[in-house]
C-alpha cells in the first residue's frame, strides 16, 4: 500500500511537471542543483547505481533506490525508467516520507522472516 502511495506521487509530480526522467535528464538537473530527489530503480546496473550514488553524494542530493524499470516508467506514464528526479521540494519532501515508511516496513517485514526461520530450525 505504502508502494501505490509512492508511485501515486511520483505521477502527480510527473504531471505537474516537476520530474525528469532518464539518465541524462536526471543528471543533468542534479548537477544544475534543480533535484531535490534522486530515485534510481533497485534493478538498473551496478554501474548506473554507482554513478548516481557518487553524484548525490558530491551534490548533497538525496537517492533512494525503489522499485523497479517498469513500475517506475510506468507511475511516470512512459516506458520503463532506470532514474528519475524530483524537481519540487515539497513533492520530494511527501515521497521521501513514505519512501522510509515503505522501507522500514520492508525491512521489519525482512527481519520477522528471519525470525521465523530461526524459530522453525
Amino acid at each position: 500500500m505504502r508502494q501505490d502511495r509512492v508511485f501515486s506521487l511520483i505521477g502527480l509530480a510527473t504531471k505537474a511537471g516537476r520530474t525528469v526522467s532518464g539518465e541524462f535528464m536526471t543528471e543533468k538537473e542534479t548537477k544544475a542543483g534543480h533535484a531535490y530527489l534522486v530515485i534510481v530503480a533497485k534493478d538498473a546496473s551496478e554501474n548506473t547505481k554507482k554513478q548516481f550514488r557518487n553524484m548525490c553524494d558530491f551534490y548533497k542530493v538525496p537517492i533512494y533506490f525503489y522499485g523497479d524499470k517498469d513500475t517506475l516508467g510506468h507511475a511516470m506514464g512512459r516506458e520503463f525508467r532506470a532514474s528519475l528526479a524530483i524537481l519540487d521540494e515539497g513533492f520530494a519532501r511527501g515521497i521521501v516520507k513514505h519512501l522510509n515508511a515503505a522501507l522500514t516496513m520492508e525491512t521489519e517485514c525482512d527481519s520477522r522472516s528471519d525470525t521465523e526461520k530461526n524459530t522453525i530450525a
